[in-house]
């Protein structure tokens, strides 16, 4: 399985902005197929494939099936998962076969598994059976791991071979990936004993066995490993391209650099909704479902708040004693707020790329620790130098640079104690940190200065 690349010939590329997008919805709306053809003939598939996003479904139909067969392969590898999903059932399902069958196997498996259940079985039983076990190998492994993302198509030789055999089988095999960087060298089982550069390959005479060119223990990817910790060997290692084995030990396929670029970007923007409890498919659900979704994140932010307010209340008596509490209380809880988010950010940050371990745990949590106590004595003195000469009363102003002192130094142990325990406890730190974090700077800001004003104020 391979696809086809199918990029502009000519040396001017048409980039993707308002006006492509404004005629290519004029022209799929009179069905002026000549005029699209034309507009889109310098465009490239990635460009398209996002293109699709700003299209509704009978607009995407009509521009897809305008496409050459090699185009309309390369469009649907690049496509969003969610727009393929609300696209498939109008699409002709032989010309979704005939495409996935053309592409790689990474590809082809990125496309069906963003589809339910029925319609991946409808598609999986319509390929040839070459390409349905093939694909079911990959879909037999969990999301999100490498046996998922991994190409089935790689160049493995035995060590036995000459340079001139390999260049002669390279240059006349047809059945070979598009591209690929590295030889894998196996032994009669198929268990990788290193890898070999192509470059390497063409500068070695041809005489020589491969293996004494071959870079021996190379790093290699157990498919059942998840993406995150793949992208992380990448970085590592500096890797372009890596073998991916079964529990075996058996080379099965391999993970190259461009699918780790599309698991960064995954993960980065899954990290980042998930922190405002959202989805990777909120743009393109309907009004009802986003809503549905945004419930429970904004319930569970409300019964947090109303914790909150709680603690507000047990103090109603105090504020309505003295107005100025009512005035200072929002900065704060809202200076403990943005200080626990930075620290936040970072632990979970350092946790995605490994930087954080039980090692270094004690060196890091002094550290943010250290810079929130030092943080909270400097935004103690402007506030309180702030809250003097707003209202003339010292006494206010020491409590209010107090409380913002054990507000801050607070969001920094919690900022950091939050999401390393959800880690620990297997729960995903960006999904679930940021409500708790802000409901203890909340209730510790609030707690901090009403309870100090009650007790020395009033």
């Amino acid at each position: 399985m391979e696809i086809s690349s199918n990029k502009p010939k000519n040396s001017e590329r048409v980039v993707l902005d308002n006006d492509l997008i404004k005629s290519t919805i004029s022209f799929t709306n009179n069905k002026d197929l000549t005029s699209l053809k034309e507009t889109l003939k310098n465009v490239h598939p990635g460009d398209l494939a996002d293109l699709l996003t700003f299209l509704d479904v009978s607009q995407r139909i009509f521009l897809l099936n305008s496409l050459t067969k090699d185009l309309y392969s390369s469009v649907l590898a690049e496509i969003d998962d969610a727009i393929f999903d609300e696209t498939f059932q109008d699409l002709e399902k032989e010309e979704v076969i005939e495409a996935i069958s053309d592409m790689e196997t990474n590809d082809a498996i990125s496309l069906i598994e963003s589809l339910e259940p029925n319609d991946q079985r409808d598609i999986l039983n319509q390929v040839s059976s070459e390409d349905r076990q093939i694909l079911q190998e990959s879909l037999d492994y969990p999301e999100d791991t490498a046996g998922r993302r991994m190409q089935k198509e790689y160049v493995a030789l035995p060590s036995f071979w000459t340079v001139g055999q390999t260049i002669d089988y390279l240059r006349e095999e047809l059945d070979l990936p598009k591209d690929f960087l590295e030889i894998f060298v196996v032994n009669p089982l198929n268990e990788p004993i290193g890898t070999i550069p192509v470059s390497r390959v063409l500068r070695t005479a041809r005489s020589r066995s491969l293996e004494g060119i071959t870079l021996k223990d190379p790093i290699l990817i157990p498919a059942t490993m998840d993406q995150e910790e793949v992208a992380y060997q990448f970085e590592k290692y500096s890797l372009v391209s890596a073998g991916v084995i079964d529990n075996a030990g058996k080379l099965i396929g391999r993970i190259t650099a461009d699918d780790i670029v599309w698991v960064l970007q995954e993960e980065a923007e899954e990290d980042i909704l998930r922190l405002g409890g959202l989805s990777e498919a909120e743009s393109n659900q309907s009004i009802l479902a986003s809503t549905r979704k945004r419930f429970v994140w904004l319930f569970l932010n409300l019964l947090t708040a109303i914790l909150a307010s709680i603690v507000i209340s047990l103090f109603d008596a105090s504020i309505e004693k003295m107005v100025a509490l009512a005035i200072l209380m929002p900065i704060v809880a809202s200076m403990g707020g943005n200080a626990g988010t930075q620290t936040l950010t970072l632990t979970i940050r350092s946790l995605a790329t490994k930087e954080l371990l039980s090692s270094n745990r004690k060196k890091i949590f002094n550290k943010e620790i250290s810079v929130s106590a030092l943080n909270g004595i400097i935004f103690a003195i402007i506030t309180a130098i702030s809250a003097y000469i707003w209202f003339n009363d010292l006494s206010l102003s020491v409590i209010v640079g107090l409380a913002i002192i054990v507000n801050i130094f607070s969001a920094g142990v919690f900022g950091f104690l939050i999401p390393y325990s959800l880690n620990w406890l297997k729960i995903d730190p960006a999904i679930a940190s940021s409500v708790f974090v802000t409901t203890v700077t909340d209730v510790i800001g609030f707690l901090s200065f009403l309870g100090l004003a009650s007790i020395f104020l009033l």
